[in-house]
């Protein structure tokens, strides 16, 4: 069972992240489907993944981590990565298991999770990357309100070739919130 309920969206809970859900993460994030969407480039064990949460659940950085909920059940996790409180943002980053895609649970995921960067740790902008290939995540992001921004060329390798990644941002006051 996932932690306890942090914050909650219209379908999904965002839960902390705990020890127990070492074994869900580590599968999940060597998926290759999971994984072709992510930066991920090597396979994670897990004891890498188990130190990960480790860290992330002892607070050492001002980073915000949960799982993605659906019905009591982790379908993903999402986070705010690289917070710098001084500049007042962080970068957005999530995947969810390929039975979760396509039901808006990311949508509504990023859309919850921003509002609290936003209102409760007084962010002024979130951003993503996001690789050129990747359009379920990019509608993600333009249905939360986020704006492509410029596109990095040939920035990441992988799969023998050069990529482009893209960066959405949000500024504080252009959250879509579906209503």
């Amino acid at each position: 069972m996932p932690g306890p309920a942090f914050l909650r969206g219209e379908t999904v809970t965002l839960r902390t992240v705990e020890v127990e859900d070492v074994e869900f993460l580590q599968e999940t994030i060597n998926d290759p489907d999971v994984r072709y969407g992510l930066s991920a480039t090597e396979p994670i064990s897990e004891e890498a993944e188990r130190e990960w949460v480790e860290s992330v659940a002892s607070g050492e950085t001002d980073d915000v981590h949960l799982l993605v909920c659906v019905d009591g059940e982790a379908v993903g996790i999402i986070g705010l990565n690289d917070v710098t409180d001084r500049m007042g943002m962080a970068e957005l980053g999530y995947w969810l298991t390929p039975d979760a895609w396509g039901n808006g649970y990311a949508t509504d995921a990023a859309r919850t999770l921003t509002e609290y960067g936003f209102q409760e740790r007084r962010f002024h902008r979130v951003y993503a990357k996001v690789f050129d290939g990747n359009e379920g995540s990019q509608r993600v992001l333009e249905k939360t309100g986020f704006q492509r921004e410029g596109t990095m060329r040939d920035h990441w390798f992988r799969d023998g070739r050069y990529e482009d990644v893209h960066i959405y941002g949000l500024l504080e006051g252009e959250l879509d919130r579906g209503e």
